[in-house]
C-alpha cells in the first residue's frame, strides 16, 4: 500500500479506504439496491484496482499518475458561484466538484423529467447500473462505489426536448480531489433531445473528474450529444458512456477533447434493433504535455443498422493522442453500413500518435470499412495562402480549421454544432498565444 503525503494510502487502495469511511454517507445508503451495487462495485475494483497497460484496451494510456495522486473526495459543497461558460439553451443542470448546484441551475417548467441523482435514487432501482458492466470497466467500478450525485433525464414519447446544457465545474483546491457523476439520459419512443455538455476546471488544480453515462435511446427516438471537454491543465478525466440504441433510433455523439492532462473518452454502443444510427464522431486538440485516449466500442447486433465513427486529432508540442475503435458486426446484423476513420494532423515533431482501428464481423452481407491517416500541414498549401497575402500563423488556422470541418460538420444539430465551431476556435487562439 502506497501513501500520500497527506497520510492517506493512495493508488485502488485509497479509494477503497475511503469507501469504506464515506458507504454510510453516501447518497442511497439506505436503499438495499443501490448498498449492494455500491459493494459489488467495491469488490470489483479490490480485484482489478487500476488498469495497468498490460491489459490491452489500456496498452497505449498509463493511469499510474492517476493511481498515485493521492485523490480525496471534495469534503464540504462549494456555496459561491464558479464562472459558467455560456449558455447553449434554457435548460441547464450545473454540477459544481460533482454536486448537483439547484441555484445555477434551470430545471423547471421543462415538459420532460430532469432532476439530480441524489434525490432520484429511490425511482432508480433496475434503471442505474442497467447498462454499465462494473466487473469488466475498473473505472465504472470506481464510478458506482463513490459517486454522489448526476443528471437523470426522461423524455417522454414523442417530446422534442430541445436543448439542455450539462455543465461540471471544478474548483481550485489545495489537495488533489477526485468526483464521480453518474449521468442517466432515457429518450423514450420518438422522443428528442440536444445534450450539450461542458466540463471545465482551474489551470493549475489538480483533480480527477471520472463520469459514468447510462444512456437508453427508444423506438425512433433521437439523441444529440455534443461533449466539450476543456477541462484545467492539471486535470484528469475518464469519462465511459453507455448507450443503447433502439429500432429506429440514432444516436449522434460529438466528443471534443481540447483541455486537461491525461484524458481518456471511452463509448460503448450497441444497437439493438434494426434501423438503429449511431454517429460517433470527435476531434482531439492536444498541446504540448497533454494525452489523450479516444476508445470506442460499436456492436451491431440487428440487421439494417448503420454507424459512421469520423476522429480528427491534431497534436501539437511534445503531445499523444489514442485513438481505438472497434467495430463488432454479430451474425444476426446483416445488412450491416459501417465505416469508421481516424485522421492525425501533426503540428510538431515531437508529437505521437496510436491508431487501432477494429473490425470484427461475423455476418456475410455487410459494408465496413475503417482507415487511418498520419501526416503534417500540406507545405503547398500553405505556400499557397500565404502568397495570396495571409499571415502564416493565419494560414496555418485555416488549413487545421479546414481539416476539422469534415468531423464537425457530421453534426447536425446547428445549436451544437455552432458549439463546437466555437471551441474550437478558442483551443486555436489558445495555441498561437502559446506560441
Amino acid at each position: 500500500m502506497t501513501a500520500h503525503p497527506t497520510g492517506h494510502p493512495s493508488g485502488a487502495e485509497g479509494f477503497l479506504h475511503r469507501f469504506e469511511g464515506l458507504r454510510s454517507r453516501l447518497p442511497g445508503a439506505r436503499l438495499d439496491f443501490v448498498d449492494a451495487l455500491r459493494g459489488e462495485a467495491a469488490e470489483a475494483f479490490r480485484q482489478q484496482g487500476f488498469p495497468t497497460r498490460r491489459v490491452e484496451a489500456w496498452k497505449y494510456t498509463d493511469l499510474r499518475p492517476v493511481a498515485a495522486a493521492g485523490f480525496d473526495e471534495p469534503l464540504t459543497a462549494i456555496d459561491t458561484a464558479p464562472a459558467l461558460p455560456p449558455a447553449h439553451g434554457a435548460a441547464r443542470a450545473v454540477f459544481v466538484d460533482g454536486r448537483f448546484r439547484e441555484d445555477l441551475s434551470q430545471l423547471d417548467g421543462l415538459g420532460y423529467a430532469a432532476a439530480n441523482l441524489a434525490v432520484a435514487l429511490p425511482r432508480l432501482q433496475g434503471r442505474l447500473g442497467g447498462l454499465a458492466a462494473d466487473g469488466a470497466q475498473p473505472m465504472v467500478a470506481l464510478n458506482t462505489m463513490l459517486f454522489e450525485d448526476g443528471l437523470v433525464v426522461t423524455v417522454p414519447a414523442g417530446v422534442a426536448a430541445g436543448v439542455l446544457d450539462l455543465v461540471s465545474v471544478a474548483t481550485a483546491s489545495e489537495r488533489p480531489e477526485a468526483f464521480h457523476p453518474r449521468h442517466l439520459i432515457r429518450l423514450e419512443a420518438g422522443a428528442s433531445l440536444t445534450l450539450i455538455e461542458t466540463a471545465t476546471g482551474p489551470s493549475a488544480s489538480r483533480y480527477l473528474h471520472n463520469p459514468v453515462y447510462e444512456i437508453e435511446v427508444a423506438e425512433g427516438a433521437r439523441l444529440t450529444h455534443a461533449r466539450l471537454q476543456q477541462e484545467g491543465d492539471a486535470g484528469f478525466q475518464l469519462s465511459t458512456a453507455y448507450a443503447r440504441i433502439a429500432e429506429g433510433g440514432t444516436y449522434d455523439n460529438f466528443t471534443l477533447n481540447a483541455g486537461g492532462k491525461l484524458v481518456r473518452n471511452e463509448i460503448h454502443a450497441v444497437l439493438s434493433g434494426p434501423r438503429a444510427a449511431c454517429h460517433m464522431n470527435g476531434a482531439q486538440l492536444l498541446r504540448d504535455g497533454q494525452h489523450a485516449d479516444t476508445t470506442t466500442v460499436l456492436d451491431h447486433a440487428a440487421p439494417d443498422c448503420a454507424s459512421r465513427q469520423t476522429y480528427k486529432t491534431v497534436l501539437a508540442g511534445r503531445s499523444r493522442g489514442v485513438f481505438q475503435g472497434k467495430i463488432h458486426v454479430h451474425q444476426i446484423a446483416q445488412r450491416t453500413d459501417g465505416y469508421q476513420m481516424n485522421q492525425v494532423l501533426l503540428l510538431s515533431p515531437e508529437a505521437e500518435i496510436d491508431s487501432k482501428p477494429q473490425l470484427e464481423i461475423y455476418a456475410d452481407d455487410v459494408k465496413c470499412s475503417h482507415g487511418a491517416t498520419v501526416g503534417e500541414i500540406d507545405a503547398e498549401q500553405l505556400f499557397y495562402l500565404r502568397s495570396r497575402g495571409i499571415p502564416e500563423e493565419r494560414a496555418r488556422a485555416m488549413l487545421v480549421e479546414a481539416f476539422l470541418r469534415e468531423a464537425i460538420e457530421g453534426v447536425q444539430d446547428e445549436t451544437a454544432r455552432a458549439a463546437l465551431d466555437a471551441a474550437v476556435t478558442r483551443w486555436w487562439e489558445g495555441q498561437e498565444a502559446a506560441a
